[in-house]
């Protein structure tokens, strides 16, 4: 009977522990809000557009073009000139770009949900 107790005791301490360590795995990515980074991914084609600078709305690159990792370098540099429309990236705020950043790296090539966007 101890011996059931301690087994039972260690199994359920092993089992916290994964559950502990999976919820920190998933938090690695940024910590912004991917719903509105959506919006906001969208809207900035739609503001470049509107200028004249691009022909369509649609993103240069959809979320899956890229993998987490492309996507973190990219945000880390702050080097965004490969997707057009430099006016409107250089005048988005901090948490913008985090909310866009959380969306592209949450449907990106390697996520668990690729997205294109249409």
């Amino acid at each position: 009977m101890k011996k059931f107790k301690k087994i039972s005791a260690l199994a359920l301490l092993l089992s916290l522990s994964l559950m502990v360590a999976s919820s920190s795995a998933i938090a690695e990515g940024p910590g912004g809000n991917a719903r509105k980074g959506k919006f906001n991914y969208r809207k900035i084609y739609k503001m470049c557009q509107e200028r004249g600078e691009v022909q369509s709305t649609k993103p240069v690159l959809n979320p899956d073009a890229k993998t987490q990792s492309q996507w973190n370098r990219l945000f880390e540099k702050k080097d965004f000139k490969d997707l057009g429309c430099p006016e409107e990236w250089n005048a988005l705020t901090e948490k913008d770009l985090n909310n866009i950043h959380a969306y592209l790296y949450e449907h990106a090539a390697d996520s668990p949900t690729p997205a294109k966007c249409e």
